[in-house]
């Protein structure tokens, strides 16, 4: 061993400028690894943050969702450490590699897991066989948007790309093609003739040669009937004065609902409205609000230039949404002045907070701030995000927290609450895939579930409980009584933060109460992910938050928070 070393010794000697090299060549790697490990440690891509996370100053920031709510990392200014979640959840590194990216791969997992699933499979409470129908490349019997996939194509997936733009049929042919729409405008056909095996599993029939396998897909309350480009609103009865709530109309022959909504989408109204060959155009307003729906039947006039379509008639009107934005409550400021009092928007992560922040944002008129700071809201024009939650200059601030400490610095609140079934799995698919991703089906089967139900579930009722008992003046808000009931809702939320509502702007929000926050509805898991034990421990949680709303006098949970 020592006469190798002598003989390297010896040709250093000899060759100096080399041994300097090699020197210079092992300082520079080493700076390389250092500064690698050095920017994944500081929240670069794909970093993920500890469970204490130091709140960022405004400037030079680098966001990324931590582990459980959502974190951010800075490098400069340092204030107190905050304490995001309760002091049970603990992160692991396993957990914080395999959040990473999960929502660029929920498709091709899901889809693999609907693999082997018949049409009989299919003929549940959300999705219903129809039968094979005729198609022409002339003219479709499902008219609405399509796509093909000529490797892996499913029936599924063709039902939920349908669901997920709120069509009311879908229909597959050739084994490779998936077409929606809300009617179907052909006649039957043979069951015999939709003969073709679906390319993404032969386990099922995707039509045929010019035949359509097709299916009625029970849409939510949440999902939207379109029609083409416009939202389908229902049938609505005349209101008293016609001219004054829908101040453009127009005879039109051969009237069709693409003519109706080409007209008013070129006149720049929101609302396109059929009474029999009459168009009118318009915005929603409190004359006619589009709150007193009618039943469907008193629609069923057929349209003359299109005998598959209701067009109304001079009584009962049908109603469709445009693609034209509703300008009314788009403009939104920061606070004139400082406000003397801060206002929390409290809630259990995934029970809905970015949605109710989106929906005051519009019925206000002024930006909502937040305890943390999310940079994907920021861009997505939640701009009071960056502004210091303690300035005052936005209506109300977003936060997650529990405890006397974090919840008394606030003056007020409105606390969100979510059916916690709901907002467990919310809060899971936002951990795992995003905020508007999914949890792959290997995240539900495994073992990350139990642990993260074991963990979040105390908190949902410990976090309305604190607010409850620490809380000064908090307002209420069920989240399931928001999306039924939403004009008076948000018109009680806008009148507890002490401004004038505005009946017009939140006519105007109803028509865009999504936002860029909302998960397809229609894209559920084929399995109930609770078992009888998480069930049992849940319900007894929801008792437990019901006697403490009742015992302030507040309304209890709604019926639907207990399992079925």
């Amino acid at each position: 061993m020592v006469k190798p070393l002598l003989k390297i010794q010896r040709y250093f000697r000899r060759k100096p400028v080399r041994f300097l090299l090699l020197i210079l060549f092992y300082l520079f790697a080493g700076s390389l690894v250092f500064l690698h490990s050095g920017f994944i440690g500081n929240g670069g891509p794909g970093a993920r943050v500890g469970r204490d996370p130091v709140v960022a100053a405004e400037t030079s920031l680098s966001v990324t969702p931590g582990p459980g709510i959502t974190s951010r990392v800075f490098k400069e200014t340092r204030r107190s450490t905050r304490r995001y979640s309760p002091p049970w959840m603990k992160s692991t590194r396993r957990e914080r590699q395999e959040t990473k990216g999960q929502g660029g791969y929920y498709t091709s997992n899901w889809s693999r897991a609907l693999k082997g699933r018949t049409t009989k499979d299919m003929d549940t409470g959300k999705v219903k066989y129809i039968g094979c129908y005729v198609d022409d490349t002339q003219k479709r019997a499902l008219k609405g948007i399509s796509f093909f996939d000529y490797k892996r194509m499913t029936v599924f997936r063709c039902q939920d790309n349908c669901a997920e733009r709120g069509y009311m049929y879908a229909g597959l042919e050739f084994g490779a093609e998936c077409y929606c729409g809300h009617k179907i405008q052909a006649p039957s056909a043979s069951e015999s003739e939709c003969n073709m095996e679906c390319k993404g599993e032969k386990s099922n029939l995707c039509g045929g040669a010019n035949r359509l396998s097709i299916y009625r897909l029970e849409l939510g309350q949440e999902s939207a009937r379109r029609y083409g480009s416009s939202i389908f609103k229902g049938c609505f009865h005349r209101p008293d004065n016609v001219m004054l709530a829908l101040p453009f109309s127009a005879v039109i022959q051969n009237m069709s609902v693409d003519k109706c909504v080409d007209m008013c989408t070129g006149k720049e109204k929101s609302l396109a409205v059929l009474a029999g060959d009459r168009c009118y155009c318009g915005f929603p307003t409190p004359l006619f609000s589009l709150h007193e729906l009618e039943d469907e039947d008193m629609c069923a006039h057929h349209c003359q230039g299109q005998e598959f379509e209701n067009c109304g008639n001079d009584e009962y009107f049908v109603v469709y949404q445009t693609q034209v934005q509703d300008k009314r409550c788009l403009d939104r400021h920061f606070l004139p002045t400082h406000a003397k009092q801060l206002v929390a928007l409290a809630s259990f992560p995934g029970a809905g907070n970015t949605w109710a922040r989106h929906l005051i944002e519009l019925a206000t008129g002024f930006y909502t701030g937040s305890y943390y700071f999310d940079g994907s809201l920021y861009n997505k024009g939640f701009i009071g995000e960056r502004d210091n939650w303690r300035n005052g200059k936005t209506i109300c601030i977003k936060t997650h927290e529990n405890g006397r400490k974090e919840i008394e610095v606030f003056d007020s609140s409105i606390l969100l609450i979510r059916n916690p079934y709901k907002a467990l799995m919310a809060e899971f698919n936002r951990k795992y895939g995003g905020h508007v991703g999914f949890a792959s089906r290997a995240h539900w089967t495994g073992k990350e579930w139990p642990e993260f139900v074991k963990a979040y579930a105390p908190w949902w009722a410990s976090h309305t409980l604190d607010w409850l008992e620490y809380g000064r003046n908090v307002h209420v808000v069920h989240f399931e009584h928001l999306k039924r009931d939403l004009f008076s809702q948000l018109k009680g939320m806008v009148q507890f933060l002490g401004l004038k509502v505005s009946e017009e702007r939140l006519l105007c929000v109803e028509g865009q109460k999504d936002g860029n926050f909302k998960r397809s509805g229609f894209r559920k898991l084929e399995h109930d992910p609770y078992t009888p034990e998480m069930k049992a421990n849940i319900s007894s949680l929801i008792r437990t938050v019901d006697t403490a709303l009742k015992k302030r006098n507040k309304s209890g949970v709604p019926e639907e928070y207990m399992p079925r």
